[in-house]
């Protein structure tokens, strides 16, 4: 007997959710781990990773995670997870295999979504057999990493705007720069903030937060934050949960300002750089032999 492998726990997960309602992702990996898993001998059931992660819970919840990038489940509130209607459909048909899941629609836009072109790996299907240990570790991370991207992203496209003008705020200051202000809510002009681009306060960088789910940004909204943009600073920095379209591009590289874009996806490897709104889970420590001990022998 052996646990099962994450894309074996899809049908469970769904059963479970489709059965129990919406439930917390702990609630819901206990479930599934008592009612499907139960019979495994114990050593399994509490079988661990090296950080002390229990494995058979941990597959579990990335069954989970994998039937949300493909829409079977929804996470209708914070840590909240429930079945969606085309998760019911797959009930119906009894079956998901990892490959079918690979081809949906919804699971490849995903996929494009967070996959940038140096690493586009994917950790199941790229020749395991041939990857060293290194390889299978760098791909390991770097999937987790893509989530909790296009999670990270997720979240700030749900989040009041007034507060998600206040996280690039933050962002910014963890990034190096001085102090900021921000703007009045009722009549900013087009300014969502002002930041000092040095910690004395020598220059000043104007920015504008667009909180988008779908919509792009347009050459319209480019020119207004240009023309509310004050005469003691020519620098600014626009920045979108979405994307810009070419005309808003063009307008940025062509103004007399210093205008920066920054689109959701590179919002999010800047927040995940610098740890805003994402915390570490886990330590991992690899450790090799040191011959220089041994040189003394």
């Amino acid at each position: 007997m052996e646990l099962p492998k994450y894309h074996e726990t899809f049908i469970p997960v769904l059963e479970t959710l489709n059965a129990e309602g919406t439930l917390t992702s702990r609630a819901l990996a206990s479930y599934v781990r008592d009612k499907y898993y139960s019979d495994l001998p114990l050593e399994l059931i509490n079988q661990e990773t090296g950080s002390g992660t229990n494995v058979l819970l941990d597959r579990i919840g990335w069954g989970k995670s994998y039937l949300k990038m493909g829409k079977f489940v929804a996470y209708p509130k914070r840590g909240m997870v429930q079945i969606t209607d085309k998760g019911k459909q797959v009930l119906e048909k009894g079956n998901l295999s990892l490959k079918e899941l690979q081809n949906d629609d919804d699971f490849k836009k995903h996929k494009e979504a967070v996959e940038s072109k140096k690493d586009k790996i994917d950790f199941e299907t790229n020749h395991i057999e041939n990857a060293s240990p290194q390889d299978l570790i760098d791909a390991g991370f770097s999937t987790i990493e893509r989530e909790v991207k296009l999670e990270l992203l997720e979240k700030l496209k749900q989040i009041d705007p007034y507060y998600f003008e206040k996280i690039i705020l933050i962002l910014l200051k963890r990034m190096g720069y001085g102090d900021f202000i921000e703007t009045s809510k009722s009549r900013d002009g087009g300014i969502d903030g002002i930041i000092n681009e040095d910690k004395l306060g020598l220059e000043k960088i104007y920015t504008q937060a667009k909180r988008y789910n779908e919509n792009k940004v347009r050459e319209k909204d480019i020119r207004n934050f240009i023309g509310a943009m004050s005469g003691d600073t020519r620098k600014g920095v626009f920045i979108t949960t979405s994307t810009f379209d070419d005309s808003a591009v063009q307008k940025a590289h062509d103004a007399h300002h210093s205008i920066i874009l920054v689109d959701g996806a590179k919002l999010a490897d800047l927040m995940y750089q610098y740890n805003v709104g994402i915390q570490v889970k886990t330590i991992y420590e690899v450790k090799e032999l040191d011959n220089d001990f041994f040189e003394g022998e």
